[in-house]
């Protein structure tokens, strides 16, 4: 009962916690950069856990999520904007190749580890 009260005051776009459930276990990689109904989804997924939400069934992660999610539903309703921060990009590679002899040094390494 108090789930469909909850459901009735719920902003345009913000989905039952089922349906967001099932929207964070579909959705591909990388996540922060997919087309989300609401930020909240993402957040309360990320919050409860990518590995829990794809290697768990759901009788036991949609109860872990939902508690996410309706933490994140309360601060929308309370008047919160919740954003979608991206990942910081890695820096780029250095340009410089290894010579010949490190290379052959490296080789060796990993030769003497399979040994």
């Amino acid at each position: 009962m108090l789930e469909a009260c909850r459901q009735v005051g719920m902003p345009k776009g913000l989905p039952s916690a089922r349906q967001a459930y099932l929207e964070a276990c579909n959705k591909p990689s990388p996540k922060a950069t997919q087309d989300w109904s609401h930020a909240a989804v993402y957040l309360a997924a990320r919050d409860c856990g990518w590995h829990l939400l794809a290697n768990e069934i759901e009788r036991k992660a949609l109860p872990l999520f939902s508690d996410c999610y309706r933490n994140y539903c309360d601060r929308v309703l309370g008047g919160e904007e919740l954003i979608i921060e991206l990942p910081k990009e890695l820096p780029e590679t250095s340009g410089k190749k290894a010579s010949r002899s490190e290379n052959l040094k490296q080789l060796k390494k990993l030769q003497q580890l399979v040994d």
